[in-house]
């Protein structure tokens, strides 16, 4: 026969009268469980974002109603409100750079390279290019195709494979000559910002042509003004003062090539 021992009945879990408290509790938060628009414990409410995240708590559901005047927090932080273009400026969080800044583009450094450029009897000093970059060789290579496509020469594909091929060899050559020795994205950098003569040559095109003879002599005169511009800089950077010549040879072969595609148009056809 079974015997039956009987235990003492044990009380089942009873969940406490409030929640936990995962977030901070606001002031006046009242005892027992919390509404879902005063209540620190769900995501309309919290204290740690920004104001109502369902629209239960504030009208309309505004992420930065309840803040008023515009004026946003997330993370803990206060963000004011405004128009696109302040995106790219700083006035975001507090120490934030700019979009531009973060990006590594320094409008100022773009500006200083390209005035030397353009003056070819100025002294080039020899830690310009300590800060290279690419931003202002994109859009002097973008600004040529641009302006040849307005003289009737879409000539895109030929620009960017004769500076790509172009650049490596002279990458190569530089460091067969100097003990130094330059990394590729410097040279890059040089010879995008000494192609800026090349879009003044390309402009001309547009109103007058350049298939003449005037053309020509322009042309001749573009490929001088680059070619000592970026003789010029390398020279300097790499203390190769008495090579210099040497330098400018295959630079100048380099800027004849986009000389050739300013003044004819390239035809697919055989």
């Amino acid at each position: 026969m079974a015997h039956f021992q009987s235990y003492p009945s044990t009380q089942p879990y009873a969940p406490p009268s409030e929640p936990l408290a995962f977030f901070g509790s606001t002031a006046g938060q009242t005892s027992g469980v919390p509404s879902s628009s005063s209540s620190p414990y769900y995501a309309g409410s919290r204290s740690s974002l920004e104001g109502n995240m369902g629209g239960a708590a504030y009208p309309g559901g505004s992420m930065s109603g309840a803040r008023g005047g515009g004026v946003g927090g997330v993370g803990g932080f206060m963000v004011q409100e405004g128009r696109w273009w302040q995106a790219f400026g700083t006035g975001g969080f507090d120490g934030e750079p700019g979009l531009i800044e973060e990006l590594g583009i320094n409008p100022s450094h773009i500006l200083q390279k390209s005035l030397t450029v353009l003056n070819p009897l100025s002294r080039v000093d020899e830690r310009i290019m300590d800060d290279a970059d690419l931003a202002g060789p994109f859009v002097f290579c973008f600004a040529f195709a641009f302006v040849l496509l307005l003289s009737g020469k879409p000539q895109f594909s030929y620009i960017y494979g004769v500076g790509l091929l172009g650049t490596t060899a002279i990458y190569l050559l530089l460091n067969l000559m100097s003990p130094s020795g330059i990394d590729a994205y410097r040279t890059a950098s040089v010879l995008g910002y000494c192609l800026l003569p090349m879009v003044g040559l390309g402009s001309v095109g547009i109103a007058v042509g350049t298939d003449h003879v005037v053309g020509y002599v322009l042309a001749a005169l573009s490929i001088v003004w680059c070619t000592h511009s970026a003789s010029g800089i390398f020279t300097a950077v790499l203390r190769m003062d008495r090579q210099r010549l040497l330098v400018a040879y295959p630079v100048g072969l380099f800027y004849a090539c986009f000389s050739l595609l300013s003044i004819f148009k390239a035809s697919g056809s055989v």
